[in-house]
């Protein structure tokens, strides 16, 4: 079965070119013109994926985000934007949506974000990652440099702590010490990442490839954006930082 893509552009131009390649990479697509149009067509025949248009007239992408989110429904959104500033991009997570492709963006690129959103959702073997490449090259087992840090406690497989941070990874919940915390999607994935491997640096290529599936090159400042909007709802007043930067090299979570 083609996996579904609801598509939310109010540009014509951009709105046919899009569902054409879409559908010609093996998408079953519904394409409408406005936000009202996305979140009946969402009740109607909920989709494997969103790709909503941030500028919309009437209710825009930021608002669907908001009212599906509200409804509790889970459903991976990939966000198309012009506005290109930090502070729009947290807007957007905020919202509630997975991940922003830029415009004016190369079509290829939407494809990958895609693709890595929809693996994200897919069952997850055993063994490991879905279609994550191991130190043999067989999908579905994780590189060498990741691993269980055995400073990781381990209540069961089903919940994970470190450094005072627990998460139910069935309910996709997490609590720093009795405070529950809001998280999207990627966010939860990516503390997941950090808390399974505490105490080690991830490089920035090896998270993209992780969480993305698809390293974006030097110049993408996504990971930044979300490590910045998880310091947000990890930090509190009086409380040792737990992300932590290395410069150059990338992220490691720890409790000083």
């Amino acid at each position: 079965m083609p996996q579904t893509v609801l598509l939310a552009e109010d540009d014509r131009a951009i709105r046919h070119a899009l569902e054409r390649a879409l559908t010609l990479e093996g998408y079953q697509v519904t394409a409408v013109a406005d936000g009202v149009e996305a979140l009946a067509q969402a009740h109607r025949t909920p989709p494997d994926i969103l790709l909503l248009d941030v500028m919309m007239p009437g209710i825009d992408g930021l608002q669907v985000c908001r009212v599906l989110r509200a409804e509790g429904d889970r459903t991976p959104i990939l966000m198309l934007t012009a506005l290109v500033e930090t502070a729009d991009r947290i807007a957007g997570l905020d919202a509630g949506a997975d991940d922003y492709v830029v415009k004016p963006f190369d079509v290829e690129e939407v494809f990958a974000r895609l693709r890595a959103l929809l693996r994200r959702t897919s069952p997850v073997p055993a063994n490991g990652v879905p279609g994550t490449p191991g130190p043999s090259g067989i999908p579905g087992t994780a590189p060498d440099v990741l691993r269980d840090d055995p400073h990781t406690a381990m209540s069961s497989d089903k919940q994970i702590s470190a450094a005072g941070l627990r998460m139910d990874l069935q309910a996709r919940r997490v609590w720093r010490d009795d405070r529950e915390l809001e998280l999207t999607r990627t966010e939860f994935e990516l503390l997941e990442l950090l808390v399974r491997n505490a105490g080690i640096v991830l490089d920035h290529s090896t998270i993209y490839d992780r969480i993305w599936g698809y390293d974006f090159g030097p110049g993408s400042k996504n990971l930044a954006v979300y490590v910045g909007y998880l310091r947000r709802k990890l930090d509190q007043p009086g409380a040792p930082q737990l992300i932590h930067t290395v410069r150059g090299v990338g992220y490691v979570l720890r409790e000083d």
